[in-house]
């Protein structure tokens, strides 16, 4: 049974960073793209970034770019987000996502974790 957990939210003052992990199991890494979406409350759940089985790296929202990045290891079946510099608006629940290849579309990938939350505030 293909399986995501995210980890590694939390609070955290603007300008900071933190990096959140998607362990995948029941399932080879190597042949998904792994994508990262958020939720902001009221908000509908948008995609930010994804990464390819090639390592590709595809932004799907422009406030990020130069802040966030995605990497994998996939010995270690995880994915990670690094986000610095961030800001309040980068509130909410973050989601990992797998699929063959990589999209923004929410509605193209069948396999999400739980979610972990991210909260910017002083």
């Amino acid at each position: 049974q293909l399986q995501l957990v995210e980890s590694g939210g939390g609070l955290v003052q603007p300008g900071g960073s933190l990096r959140l992990s998607c362990a995948a199991s029941g399932f080879t890494l190597d042949y998904y793209a792994i994508g990262w979406f958020r939720q902001a409350p009221g908000k509908e759940r948008e995609g930010v970034l994804c990464i390819s089985t090639s390592n590709r790296i595809t932004y799907y929202t422009d406030s990020v770019k130069g802040r966030f990045t995605i990497s994998r290891d996939n010995a270690k079946r995880t994915a990670y987000l690094q986000m610095n510099s961030l800001k309040p608006e980068d509130t909410g629940v973050y989601y990992c996502a797998a699929n063959l290849y990589c999209s923004g579309n929410v509605s193209t990938f069948g396999s999400w974790g739980q979610g972990t939350q991210v909260t910017v505030s002083s």
